[in-house]
C-alpha cells in the first residue's frame, strides 16, 4: 500500500477529488494548509504573502494503482495546459500496516 499526499490549489479540490472517485478512490482525507514553495511566496506590489492556500489530499492506494492515481491527479490539478508555478506538489511514501478502528483489524 502506499500513501499519497497532494498538495493542490483549494479551486482544483472538488475536480481532483471527483476525477479519482469516478475511477472508484473514493476514500480520502482533505485538509486545508497553507505554505509556500521555492519562490517564497508571492510578491503583489510591495506587499508579500508567504502564506499561499492549499488543500492537502490524502489517500491510501494499492500500488499497482500508483501510476492511474498520480497521472489523474497530475492532468487534473494542473492550471491550464502548460501548468505553473504554485500548482502543487505529490508524495508518495510506503504504507506499512493500517488499522481499521471501528473493527479492530488490520488491512483496508
Amino acid at each position: 500500500m502506499l500513501l499519497i499526499r497532494a498538495i493542490v490549489r483549494p479551486e482544483k479540490k472538488d475536480e481532483v477529488l471527483a476525477e479519482l472517485s469516478s475511477a472508484g478512490f473514493n476514500a480520502a482525507t482533505m485538509v486545508d494548509v497553507v505554505g509556500r514553495g521555492k519562490q517564497k511566496g508571492i510578491r503583489i506590489g510591495g506587499m508579500v504573502y508567504d502564506e499561499i492556500p492549499k488543500t492537502l489530499i490524502l489517500m491510501v492506494i494499492p500500488e499497482d494503482a500508483k501510476d492511474k492515481v498520480i497521472k489523474m491527479i497530475l492532468s487534473v490539478a494542473k492550471t491550464g495546459t502548460e501548468g505553473t508555478f504554485g500548482d502543487g506538489k505529490i508524495f508518495v511514501s510506503p504504507v506499512d500496516e493500517v488499522y481499521t478502528i471501528s473493527k479492530g483489524i488490520a488491512g483496508l
